[in-house]
Parts: structure tokens; C-alpha cells; sequence
């Protein structure tokens, strides 16, 4: 899988251009634990491939990316958001901490990528044996089993709205 030939890449990508599914994906990040890479590759099956997903599925996704996502882009992520304040203290010699944070997040957002190409790499030998839906339904299924595998206050949380009509958007 190259980056380059990425569908799951391209599409988060248009998705994730929209300033309000940003919003509600990093909402469900930092409020109940919900991967933003696991959000827009449930979203992707189900929207592109019209793909439904089971719980074991689900879970099998987020094991392949799991220990990547703890150890790499978790901790990039925490560098990042805590390079801010140095960032924007106008001061010649923290005037360095903003390169060092735009380094940082370039980084982060490279690991994210690589992230994306293993969930990618995992479903494509997988994805014809998966059942079929209308994408609509497909998207939230897979949403909703994502929430339900994180447990505890995610399995409340309303479906994203933004994220459904921004991935039905550009599956179409």
C-alpha cells in the first residue's frame, strides 16, 4: 500500500477539510477515547464500500493501530499541545519553540498517515467477505460499533452528524 494510492488517505483528507467534522471528531477524541483515524476509516467502509463492520471487526481494526497510536501519535500528539504556550510567547529565544511545534505537528500528521495505511492494508485483504449496506446506515453501524467497543460514556455519544454528511458527501 503506498501513500500515494491511499483511498482511505484521500478521502479523510476531504473529510476532514471541513472545520465543523474536525470539531466533532476531536470532541469524541479528547471527551471518550475514540480514535480520529478509526472514526474516518469506519466512516470510509461504510460510505465508499457501503461495508458494515462487526464488533469483532472493530476491534481487530483498533488492535492493529492500537499500540502505534499509544506509543507514536498519542505521544507526538502531547508534544505538539504542549509546545503551544512556548509557541506563542513572543520572546527571541522561544521564538524557536513555533518551527519546533510545526515540526512536531508535520511529524504527527505523518504518523496518522501510517496509521491510516496499516487500518487500510488490514481491510483490503478483508473487505469483499464484509456484508453490505446502504452508506448511510453503513457509516453509522460502524460508528456505533466503534462507540460501543470504547465503552462507557462513548456509547452515549450522538452520532457524528458533520462526519456522516461530510463522508456520504464525498463518497458520492
Amino acid at each position: 500500500m503506498s501513500e500515494e494510492g491511499s483511498s482511505l488517505w484521500a478521502f479523510s483528507l476531504s473529510v476532514y477539510a471541513n472545520a465543523a467534522v474536525q470539531a466533532e471528531c476531536l470532541d469524541l477524541q479528547d471527551r471518550h477515547g475514540n480514535d480520529v483515524n478509526l472514526l474516518l476509516f469506519c466512516a470510509h467502509v461504510g460510505a465508499v464500500h457501503c461495508a458494515v463492520l462487526s464488533d469483532t471487526e472493530i476491534r481487530q481494526a483498533a488492535s492493529i493501530v492500537g499500540e502505534w497510536q499509544n506509543s507514536i501519535v498519542k505521544r507526538l500528539r502531547e508534544a505538539r499541545r504542549a509546545l503551544k504556550p512556548f509557541a506563542t510567547v513572543l520572546s527571541p529565544i522561544l521564538s524557536s519553540a513555533a518551527t519546533l511545534r510545526t515540526g512536531v505537528k508535520a511529524i504527527e500528521l505523518k504518523a496518522e498517515r501510517i496509521e491510516q495505511m496499516m487500518l487500510e492494508a488490514w481491510a483490503t485483504v478483508r473487505i469483499d467477505t464484509w456484508p453490505r449496506a446502504q452508506p448511510a446506515g453503513a457509516v453509522a453501524a460502524n460508528i456505533h460499533a466503534l462507540f460501543a467497543m470504547c465503552g462507557g460514556s462513548a456509547q452515549r455519544a450522538e452520532l457524528p452528524d458533520q462526519l456522516v454528511a461530510a463522508a456520504l458527501a464525498v463518497a458520492c
